[in-house]
């Protein structure tokens, strides 16, 4: 008996140890799903994954979901996904995230471009996320903080900053609240003006002139900057210098943008989708925050504004645009 007992643990040990390398041989013969919800295709992304050796139809299949900066349609994009029943999901904003989060508690998600997830009520913590949510958070207070100081830099004489902020960004009132306590140091004051859509991007520019506004920054969000360009029309038209955050914002034509390094924080997220794929749990993977950043000036907008850029800020510039 005692041979036979012995006989049968080593069947058994025997298959625990074949078990993960037939899992895997099997695993490897349908390529994995990665879902993407995002405004625009996420090509560095993709590239990254694939200069980690992940061939494209062998390895990996990405079924993407752009919202074009129309947040509403976000939970249906996830709901799809999860019908698909992707392996993992990208986000690349916090609509994204709040709408994927909500169709799933098990699916792996990688975050690239979301403020503040604990305030927000995303993830635990930073060092130890929990749940099915990690990747990269970039902190856009303070960043829109910076993007204020910027604008004051470059245009000194101003006094009155119009704000534009959209109120369906689960994150934009923290942001109006921080930029609203640091103006007193600027000596600023903002003039706050919703923006829900593009048709109402009109009314508010017309009422920055009407208020004497003499700047306006822009708070990132998918809806503008989807309509990045008509913003940038608008503002030189009204003849306001207008800040942006992602470098998108500057390459359509505003003034500036200030920004953590778009192409940083995607090659950064592959990192998170290839370690998940390989295993490791999301909650376990602590968040990181930029390490990159990147600050643009127009200078044919600056032209057209009959703006000069102070030397000084220029000199800090990453990239200017002529």
């Amino acid at each position: 008996m005692a041979h036979v007992r012995r006989r049968q643990f080593l069947l058994a040990a025997g298959v625990l140890l074949v078990a993960p390398t037939f899992a895997q041989e099997q695993r490897a013969t349908k390529p994995y799903r990665i879902g993407v919800l995002a405004t625009e295709p996420l090509t560095i992304l993709q590239q990254s994954l694939r200069d980690l050796g992940y061939v494209e139809g062998r390895d990996v299949v990405f079924e993407t979901r752009s919202s074009a900066g129309r947040s509403e349609r976000l939970d249906e994009f996830a709901l799809d996904l999860v019908r698909l029943r992707v392996d993992l999901i990208v986000v690349a904003n916090t609509p994204a995230v709040l709408s994927a989060k909500r169709a799933t508690a098990t699916i792996p998600i990688v975050m690239i471009n979301t403020p503040d997830p604990v305030q927000l009520g995303i993830v635990a913590s930073l060092a130890r996320p929990g749940g099915n949510i990690t990747g990269l958070t970039t902190l856009s207070v303070e960043m829109s903080i910076k993007q204020l100081q910027l604008l004051k830099e470059a245009v000194p004489r101003a006094t009155r900053i119009a704000l534009l902020w959209n109120p369906d960004n689960p994150w934009h009132p923290v942001a109006v609240k921080g930029l609203q306590a640091s103006t007193g140091s600027l000596g600023l004051q903002l003039q706050v003006l919703e923006a829900r859509g593009p048709d109402t991007f009109d009314g508010a520019f017309q009422a920055m002139t009407t208020e004497r506004a003499q700047a306006v920054l822009v708070l990132a969000d998918p809806m503008t900057f989807a309509h990045r360009r008509r913003l940038a029309d608008l503002a030189l038209e009204h003849r306001l210098p207008m800040m942006g955050s992602l470098r998108g914002y500057a390459e359509a034509g505003s003034l500036m943008s200030y920004w953590a390094n778009g192409a940083d924080l995607s090659r950064r997220a592959a990192s998170y989708v290839d370690r998940i794929l390989k295993g490791a749990r999301p909650g376990d993977l602590p968040i990181e925050q930029p390490t990159k950043y990147e600050f643009v000036a127009n200078l044919k907008t600056a032209k057209a504004l009959g703006l000069t850029i102070p030397q000084s800020l220029l000199l800090r510039a990453d990239e200017l645009i002529q």
